[in-house]
Order: structure tokens, then C-alpha cells, then sequence
């Protein structure tokens, strides 16, 4: 008998990670996801990622702005972001750090979309992953005879219901990306 609980638990991680992981694809407009993961080597060699260190604004559609909890290290975070990230020129305006994003063109949207479809199709090898893995378990219970074969077939059925349905939630969200990519 398959534990649909824990395959639904572990696709469900797979998906928010997935989430996680496109929403540092650009698109036309400004996100905070775009910078909050960027680490920056700050108090004298400690690596911490900006939303450990402040809090991101969006002012409009092109810009960000992020302010440090600690001015201090104002300088620090500026020049980190300026060596993470080739497209953001950050520029120091008093207390907060402010970022304008290029206009992005026919080729990098290609190109983000490419990327895009890379992505899924790993997500979606993760989520075959967590699906053979429960077959193997449901197989594994068919030779001991612990579950009859009408059960196995049950079993089988409800699986690659699960894994379809995870499948179409990647890809839908994967289509709402691509259509904000594309501007």
C-alpha cells in the first residue's frame, strides 16, 4: 500500500523548491527573488544572504532597493551585489541600496526560457524519482506477498495519478513564468 502522505509531502517539496528555483529567472520586472539569495562576505569573512541582512524593496517595475538593518555594512553589501550580479549596478543613495534592471532583449528572453525549460524538465525528473522510488516499494510488497496483485494494480494506478498531477502543476506553473518572461 503506498504512503500517499509522505510521496505527496515530498513532491510538494520538490515543487516549492522548483518555485523557489524560477524565481530567480528574470523577467520583466523587478522581484526581490531576484536578489534576496545573493551572498555577501560581511563582518569580516561571514557569508549571508541579503534578506539575512535587510529588507528588499520594489519601488517600480525596474527597481529594487534594499536597505541594511546595519549601515555599517552599506558598502560591503553593495560591493557584493556588484560582484554577484553582472546586471545590477547598485548605487548607494543615503541609508538604501538602489538597483535599476535592464531592459532585457529578444535574445536573453530566449535564452531565460531555455533556462526555464531546463529547470522543469529536473523537476520533473525529481518527481519520476519520488515515483519509481514508491513503485519500488509497492513492488517490493508484491514479492513478499504482503499485497495481492489486484492491490499492486490499485496502487500503481493511484501513483501515476499523484505523479500526473504533480507533473501538471510544475507545467502550469512553468507556462505563468514563461508568460512574464516573455513580457
Amino acid at each position: 500500500m503506498i504512503n500517499t502522505q509522505t510521496l505527496r509531502s515530498r513532491m510538494d517539496k520538490i515543487t516549492d523548491l522548483f518555485v523557489n528555483d524560477i524565481g530567480t529567472i528574470r523577467t520583466g520586472r523587478a522581484t526581490p527573488g531576484l536578489i534576496e539569495n545573493i551572498v555577501v562576505v560581511v563582518y569580516g569573512g561571514q557569508k549571508m544572504r541579503l534578506v539575512e541582512l535587510g529588507s528588499i524593496g520594489v519601488p517600480d517595475v525596474r527597481s529594487l532597493t534594499f536597505q541594511p538593518w546595519d549601515q555599517a555594512l552599506i558598502r560591503e553589501i553593495s560591493n557584493g551585489i556588484m560582484q554577484a550580479s553582472a546586471n545590477l549596478n547598485p548605487s548607494v543613495d543615503g541609508q538604501i541600496i538602489r538597483m535599476s534592471l535592464p531592459m532585457l532583449t529578444t535574445e536573453q528572453r530566449e535564452d531565460y526560457v531555455k533556462l526555464l525549460g531546463r529547470k522543469l524538465e529536473a523537476a520533473r525528473e525529481m518527481i519520476r524519482s519520488a515515483r519509481a522510488d514508491e513503485r519500488k516499494d509497492l513492488m517490493d510488497a508484491k514479492n513478499d506477498k504482503s499485497i495481492s496483485e489486484d492491490e499492486f494494480k490499485r496502487d500503481e494506478i493511484e501513483l501515476q495519478k499523484i505523479t500526473d498531477e504533480y507533473i501538471g502543476k510544475l507545467e502550469e506553473i512553468s507556462k505563468k513564468k514563461e508568460v512574464e518572461i516573455r513580457g
